[in-house]
């Protein structure tokens, strides 16, 4: 195999080769081909052709995209656990970066159709009123920068941190060149010659770097362009620090190998699940990708009454450990992913035992090379050696610390100066209030384990799509992941200032206080496509009566004094009887529905619902029903129609023009056309 890269559209075949070799058995299982790249002109064809391709598609358009491309992927997994395996990672392992990495871009596209506009930008929020009259308001937007995302990833998960990063990026209306670790790059660029076949993505969104550096590929990055990194700090901080990156101020995120921490509640004791959770999560935790994890566990802090049990117990479930070729069904851990990274783990370790005590050493594999075995240290007194908390050796290793109090474990595991996640097992809910509040800022991400949780939990060293990935200090001080936030991440916000009108027609989206247009017939009545935002409609009066209070309450079974007792309700905040608030709600829909058959299939949501003054019997209401922003769904199977989307502001108002009521309901709205993402 030829590892090549992808440039302008072109495969570059021609270039100096040299081998990437196997983690089971140091053959050379493929060749990069570094060639000779113009980056300036790469940067440039991703801005001018991939960037409007992306940005002339609404996020729902593009995160669609996403979503046909992981099942794609999906669908190509097997051949990618094959080759995966020379990364040295068992089937296990391999799921963890390949099928992580294609259900991430299944949960990221899901959450950004979901919460994020269907338009090419995002409207964020509601509308900020800056002037007393309501003539002058903010809105907040996040749109597509007119740049190049730079994703330089880890040896680590070449799958999983290639994906991760493209999803948002794409979903961003961003292109990605993507920048692989040399080792474990055979892999990433199977995957990524397979998004290429896919055509799937527009031409020109994405590229691919096949080389041992970047070359100048930052000198020429502008203001409109960011970088993300994955790796180790030092790596990290010297490349954010690169003169052009702090001249133009360009976006850089660090995700960096940081010395995460478990910590055993002292409320713990050996006979309780939560300790076998605990030594079960730590051993797993060392033992996953031979330890090559950022979130792997490096510091795992116990009462220090606890020694001896967690070391008994580690020790146990360590020496199960099967050591070899990573294929065999039986191994539980593979190899290093290199010998380059066998070597610095050697050497690592060795700074870490000058200060610590090696207390096991699972030394029941006969492999050379890149194998190693799982190596538990002991440091006695952790608060008073540094290198504990500097010294991280990225593998199969972990180093016991004993504390004396809550306050303490605390300390310790905010000693790292940041980390990218910090567990706690405790079936003591204060315990876990006390420590998880003095540790929450230090740690990018905290789980909190008992055995009511721990059936369900997706472990201690798993970034989950739907939550933030990242840390402070050490840990980079970067965030991925997130649910739609990692779109977000990729976009620029801006502040947007003007009349409402004005602003409703630039954001496409109604809002409050902007000029309405009558529709041509009842909305209910049109399809999905014809509805336009702003189009509107004004109900009839309806007078509010005693005996629709009275009924109201007998149908309902709400007897609260304020709407059926008057000597009461005349000491109520009103001085007298009022309708339900869900009365006036009713009252509003049976005003603005239309009673036939139509486009309208169902109401299904009700959102931001206030009552803002009270109705009393004898007022009158009126209701307005204004088109406010539109969104298409994807037809499925099981639907009988296309269909979209529609959000509707209703306002209701008395006999004085004073607003009463105020909420948006969404419905689904048949769509006359169908569309390329249906029954997809």
């Amino acid at each position: 195999m030829k590892v090549t890269s992808y440039i302008q559209g072109k495969w570059l075949k021609e270039g100096s080769e040299s081998d990437l070799i196997s983690a089971i058995n140091e053959e050379p299982i493929a060749q990069l081909v570094d060639a000779e790249i113009d980056y300036r002109s790469a940067l440039e064809y991703g801005r001018t052709i991939g960037g409007p391709a992306l940005r002339k598609l609404t996020i729902h358009e593009r995160a669609f995209k996403i979503k046909f491309l992981a099942a794609y992927l999906m669908e190509r997994k097997e051949k990618h656990y094959k080759l995966s395996s020379h990364t040295g990672a068992t089937r296990k392992d391999s799921w963890i970066d390949i099928e992580g990495g294609y259900g991430s871009m299944f949960v990221l596209s899901s959450k950004a159709r979901r919460e994020l506009s269907d338009l090419p930008f995002h409207v964020e929020g509601g509308t900020e009123r800056l002037s007393r009259g309501g003539t002058f308001v903010g809105q907040h937007i996040c749109v597509p920068k007119h740049g190049i995302a730079v994703h330089i990833n880890a040896f680590n998960f070449p799958v999983w941190g290639m994906v991760e990063k493209l999803a948002p990026a794409i979903m961003a209306g961003q292109p990605c060149i993507i920048k692989p670790s040399p080792v474990g790059s055979y892999l990433a660029y199977e995957v990524f010659k397979d998004i290429i076949e896919s055509e799937i993505l527009p031409e020109g969104s994405v590229q691919f770097i096949a080389a041992d550096k970047p070359g100048d590929l930052l000198d020429h990055l502008n203001s409109q362009d960011s970088v993300s990194f994955t790796g180790s700090a030092t790596t990290g901080k010297k490349l954010k620090s690169h003169p052009n990156i702090v001249a133009n101020s360009i976006q850089f995120n660090m995700e960096a190998d940081s010395l995460n921490a478990s910590i055993l509640g002292p409320d713990v004791t050996p006979d309780m699940e939560e300790f076998d959770l605990f030594v079960k999560e730590v051993g797993m935790e060392m033992t996953v990708k031979a330890g090559q994890k950022c979130t792997a566990i490096r510091r795992t802090i116990v009462p220090r009454e606890r020694i001896e049990d967690v070391s008994e117990a580690l020790k146990n479930f360590l020496s199960k450990t099967t050591i070899g070729d990573p294929t065999d069904k039986d191994t539980r851990m593979g190899p290093l992913a290199s010998s380059l990274q066998s070597q610095r783990f050697d050497e690592q370790l060795a700074v870490l035992e000058d200060v610590t005590d090696s207390i096991f050493s699972n030394g029941t594999h006969e492999h050379e090379g890149a194998f190693t075995s799982p190596k538990v240290l002991v440091c006695h007194q952790p608060m008073k050696v540094d290198k504990v908390h500097e010294i991280e050796a990225f593998g199969p290793m972990t180093t016991i610390m004993p504390y004396d109090s809550t306050e303490e474990a605390t300390q310790l595991a905010n000693k790292s100066d940041g980390s990218l996640v910090a567990s706690l097992f405790t079936a003591d809910d204060d315990i876990a209030t006390e420590i998880t509040l003095g540790c929450a800022p230090y740690h990018g991400r905290f789980m909190v384990i008992n055995k009511y949780s721990a059936g369900e939990s997706t472990g201690h060293g798993s970034p989950m799509p739907h939550m933030v990935h990242g840390g402070p200090g050490r840990a980079g001080g970067g965030e991925e992941l997130g649910g739609a936030r990692a779109v977000l991440h990729n976009m620029q916000r801006i502040a947007l200032q003007g009349s409402p009108t004005t602003l409703m027609n630039i954001v496409k989206q109604h809002i409050k206080g902007a000029e309405t247009k009558e529709a041509p017939k009842h909305p209910f009545q049109m399809y999905f496509e014809e509805l336009e935002v702003g189009q509107s409609l004004l109900s009839d009066i309806r007078k509010v009566k005693d005996q629709d209070v009275e009924d109201f309450a007998n149908l309902s079974g709400d007897h609260f004094y304020a709407h059926t007792d008057p000597d009461a309700a005349s000491r109520s905040l009103f001085g007298k009887i009022v309708a339900h608030g869900y009365f006036v709600l009713s009252a509003a829909a049976g005003q603005f529905v239309h009673p036939d058959e139509g486009p309208v299939l169902l109401n299904y949501g009700l959102e931001n619902l206030a009552f803002l003054a009270p109705v009393a019997p004898g007022d009158t209401i009126q209701t307005k029903l204004i088109v406010k922003r539109k969104t298409v769904r994807q037809q499925r199977e099981m639907d009988l129609f296309p269909f979209g989307v529609v959000y509707w502001d209703v306002e209701v108002k008395n006999q004085d023009d004073v607003l009463v009521a105020e909420y948006t309901i969404l419905t689904l709205v048949k769509r006359k056309n169908k569309l390329d993402i249906d029954l997809i």
